[in-house]
């Protein structure tokens, strides 16, 4: 857990090999389980233990949030009968360089007792029913025994600032009250897509990773491996354009429209900034992002170390097309100010700029003309050309613009068969060459779509399972996990060919592609059934609640 922003370092970071956690658990054994409470971010945990009945407990971050102080809520239930707990708190900032130090207690008149302390650059403070916690370890821990009895509830409060606590604790009860209130506000009922429940729990995962400038982060973790002892280690704990565009889509198709305001916001104030030299990626607030290092800790099993992105170097050209039609869905929706309206002409004076220009691409690869950048950035000309928002003439050139990448992109990009390859030199077929057709830069009806999709599902899908491109000659679940938004993404080109059956089939097999807690991961592993790489990944969930939205009405 980072604090107290995404890009913090951690305070609890033992998933990496780092010190720090915080554990409330029956003391004896059990079995554990849990869920999101609907519309929320709210976890419910439920314990069935060998000798003291079920234990349940409520956790929470205090929603709205404050960008200078996390609030983590943890509310034991009463019990069937007495039950003791084992409670253990031990931060330890910047990833374990900056264990718990200046411990001290502060009694009240409830009895309760209040813990202060530091930890890094941070300051802590403990409330609620922890008066009677001890400290361990030379003072660098908090242990408490709990006992839940048939009646009572108890709450614990920790809060961890980068300034100092000089205010009173918050009050449990206000807190819960405030944070279930303000997730039943913040996610709609969404009754009229496909799978509602999961729907929604998308969309609060997508609230969840969205901080108070309107970015979105990729992902809440860094160093997860998406394949073991390959290397391929990365800090998802910041905000990718492509990401964040995708988001707003998503919400635009499905309702909800908050999220897509932020979205519009963060990536308006990204073009206002830097213009055509837009990064691919930035911090939550808008910041650059810092480069790669190693953290000198064992890391995740099969993984490593490994805070910072090396992606603010690239030029990825999809990003303007992606916030193209991102502007577009919004002016669809009569959501489009003056200030998103300048950023969608930089954008497009972007495109015809640098259209011609060798991108990293959507997979971040060595730069090259790919056929998806392009056709992505057609397709985003089109949607605002066609979203009602300009005047006549400056839509006509947008129009004339896009066909002439279509034009180009077919001269180097065509395969001899009649689908789109991956860039000129490169025949292979790829997932990101299905979003061409699904966003309008040519017609699902087109020759060259029809058999690009017909390649794609022959080629790089297996058991309803998609993949990104094939690396060599190895099988596909040898070189990678399924690629879980490609699934999605699938479905919903089966649902715009008109395939109802097939799409909904996709849709189902992906949709059962995440963990207990319905959080998706990047990638997936179908031979162990394991989620594999940094967690939740924010892209997956908004395709996800994209083609439940789709597929829940005619294309």
């Amino acid at each position: 857990m980072c604090a107290p922003r995404w890009d913090s370092g951690a305070v609890f970071s033992s998933l990496i090999g780092g010190r720090g956690g915080y554990a409330l658990a029956p003391a004896g054994r059990y079995v554990w389980g849990g869920y999101y409470e609907d519309r929320s971010l709210i976890w419910h945990s439920r314990w069935v233990t060998q000798d003291h009945g079920v234990v349940e407990c409520r956790e929470a971050l205090a929603f709205p949030g404050d960008p200078h102080r996390t609030v983590l809520l943890r509310q034991v239930l009463p019990a069937e009968r007495p039950a003791p707990l084992r409670v253990l708190l031990e931060p330890a900032a910047d990833f374990g360089g900056g264990p718990l130090r200046e411990l001290r207690r502060e009694l009240r008149q409830d009895g309760h007792g209040v813990w202060h302390g530091r930890a890094g650059g941070l300051w802590l403070r403990w409330s609620g029913a922890v008066g009677r916690a001890r400290p361990t370890g030379g003072g660098r821990r908090l242990e408490l025994e709990l006992t839940a009895r048939a009646g009572a509830t108890y709450n614990l409060v920790l809060e961890i600032s980068d300034r100092p606590l000089e205010d009173a604790p918050p009050d449990p009860g206000q807190a819960w009250e405030a944070t279930s209130t303000a997730w039943r506000e913040a996610v709609p009922e969404l009754s009229d897509v496909l799978a509602p429940r999961d729907a929604r729990h998308a969309y609060a995962v997508m609230r969840g990773l969205t901080g108070s400038a309107g970015g979105m982060v990729a992902a809440a973790t860094t160093s997860l491996p998406e394949r073991a002892e390959e290397g391929r280690n990365y800090d998802y704990r910041y905000v990718w354009v492509r990401d964040q565009c995708y988001a707003g889509q998503a919400v635009a198709a499905a309702g909800g429209y908050p999220l897509l305001d932020d979205a519009v916001r963060f990536v308006t104030a990204r073009l206002a900034g830097d213009g055509a030299g837009l990064r691919p990626a930035y911090t939550v607030d808008g910041r650059p992002i810092p480069d790669q290092r190693r953290l000198e800790l064992p890391g995740y099993p099969g993984g490593f170390d490994l805070v910072g992105n090396q992606v603010s170097g690239q030029f990825q050209l999809d990003a303007f097309g992606e916030c193209l039609l991102l502007f577009a869905a919004a002016a669809r929706h009569d959501r489009l100010d003056a200030d998103a309206w300048r950023a969608a002409l930089t954008a497009a004076e972007a495109v015809e700029r640098r259209w011609r220009e060798p991108d990293a691409g959507i997979w971040e690869l060595a730069p090259a003309r790919w056929t998806h950048s392009r056709l992505v950035c057609a397709a985003g000309l089109r949607a605002l050309a066609g979203s009602g928002a300009a005047p006549a003439r400056q839509s006509a050139r947008w129009e004339a613009l896009a066909d002439a990448i279509v034009a180009a992109t077919d001269r180097g990009g065509l395969h001899p068969s009649g689908r789109w390859q991956r860039a000129p030199g490169d025949p292979r077929t790829d997932a990101a060459l299905l979003f061409p057709a699904l966003r309008g830069a040519v017609p699902a009806g087109d020759p060259r779509s029809a058999a690009t999709l017909e390649a794609y599902l022959a080629e790089l899908t297996d058991d309803h399972f998609a993949y990104r491109f094939r690396h060599d000659d190895r099988p596909l679940a040898h070189a990678e996990g399924a690629f879980v938004m490609c699934g999605f993404v699938v479905a919903m080109a089966e649902h715009q060919r008109g395939r109802t059956a097939a799409a909904h089939r996709w849709f189902e097999r992906n949709r059962a592609a995440c963990g207990p807690a319905g959080l998706y991961a990047e990638e997936y592993d179908t031979a162990q059934r394991e989620m594999r790489g940094n967690v939740p990944q924010a892209f997956v969930h908004a395709l996800m609640l994209e083609a439940a939205a789709r597929l829940g009405r005619e294309w």
